[in-house]
């Protein structure tokens, strides 16, 4: 995963000149009440049950999402459901995300899914990963919409919970389906969308095309959410003023700032009062991100799930982003070779900094 916040967002007024305004305090899927309308992006690799967990605990969040799973794998490997499809009541609500080509494969799946408890089951037709799209998933479907329209029909004739799909607004800018899509979706009878409006051709680079959302949003009466370049609050609230979507989803900036969540609650409520924008939002503090730190990796300890020890050096680069001395800090993480001797390390960093004398 790119280091996102290395390429510093627009400023919102630069975005979307129509201004901000505040993110809706609630949206429906069916249903399923999403509070407020913020929604964790499924993640490889990232939205597994810890740190959805995480997310949920630090408040703003209103729905989480798995990382997205192939519907082959779960019916033919038991392990795999344990892996991907685990969660805690917690959780709650919280979507499945699916991937796969194959319509009575993903219908078995989607029943897999509401079986479990899940509050929603997703498609997703977005990913861009060559591995997946080689295998006609993801992004690859976008190519064959007949497809796509079969897959929708046979899923939701399958289950009763709500039923949606994140996808890419097309194969490249040549090939724009978004529209489309979204309106196949609404006849099929799914709840809602979500549009990363980026091309595959694109993968992560670039900028999001906002106005592909706005297309969308005034084709379909169904839910639609926002993803793609929101970094901050201003950003969430940007992308609600230009496009008039009904929430917004948040991908790659959560793990290095896992507070954006709350802070767009808090921007929105401030907003929606009329406070000054000083009041707007709280930025962490130092002692804000070693409790962050510290919780997360104790949970992951705690879970002892397998690569433990490699997700915490994993998430310890966008973690530690931003903190003086964090070079140091990452370097005795690299160099630990279990999860307490991590925990400990990260313990003995801020425990110096945060109670170090004054001068």
């Amino acid at each position: 995963m790119r280091k996102y916040w290395e390429n510093p967002a627009a400023l919102a007024s630069d975005i979307a000149p129509h201004g901000t305004r505040p993110v809706p305090a609630s949206m429906l899927f069916g249903g399923v009440e999403i509070r407020p309308a913020t929604v964790l992006a499924p993640m490889a690799g990232v939205t597994d049950t810890v740190f959805r967990r995480f997310i949920r605990s630090l408040g703003g969040c209103g729905l989480i999402m798995t990382e997205f799973t192939s519907a082959d794998g779960l019916l033919r490997d038991k392990t795999m459901r344990g892996r991907y499809l685990h969660f805690y009541e917690d959780e709650h609500p919280i979507s499945a995300q699916l991937f796969g080509s194959n319509p009575p494969v993903l219908a078995d799946a989607a029943r897999m899914v509401e079986d479990l408890g899940f509050d929603l089951v997703d498609l997703n037709l977005g990913c861009p990963a060559k591995k997946v799209v080689k295998c006609n998933g993801g992004s690859g479907l976008l190519r064959d919409l007949p497809l796509i329209g079969k897959i929708f029909e046979t899923v939701r004739a399958a289950v009763k919970i709500p039923f949606t799909v994140k996808f890419r607004a097309g194969w490249n800018d040549d090939e724009i389906v978004c529209v489309e899509l979204a309106k196949m979706a609404e006849q099929c009878g799914l709840c809602g969308v979500a549009l990363h409006a980026r091309t595959r051709e694109q993968g992560y680079s670039g900028t999001a095309r906002w106005e592909w959302i706005a297309a969308v949003k005034s084709a379909v009466r169904i839910p639609v959410i926002g993803n793609g370049d929101i970094r901050s609050p201003e950003d969430a609230a940007a992308m609600v003023a230009q496009t008039k979507c009904d929430a917004v989803m948040i991908g790659r900036i959560a793990p290095a700032n896992p507070w954006i969540f709350r802070q767009i609650a808090q921007y929105s409520e401030f907003m929606s009062v009329g406070d000054s924008p000083a009041k707007l939002y709280a930025e962490p503090s130092e002692a804000d991100r070693y409790q962050m730190i510290r919780t997360y990796f104790r949970m992951l300890v705690e879970e002892e799930t397998h690569g433990t020890e490699g997700k915490m050096k994993q998430f310890a680069s966008w973690f530690t982003h931003g903190i003086p001395g964090g070079a140091t800090l990452r370097k005795a993480i690299y160099e630990s070779k279990t999860g307490p001797q991590i925990l400990a390390s990260v313990e003995q960093f801020f425990e110096a900094r945060l109670h170090a004398p004054t001068t």
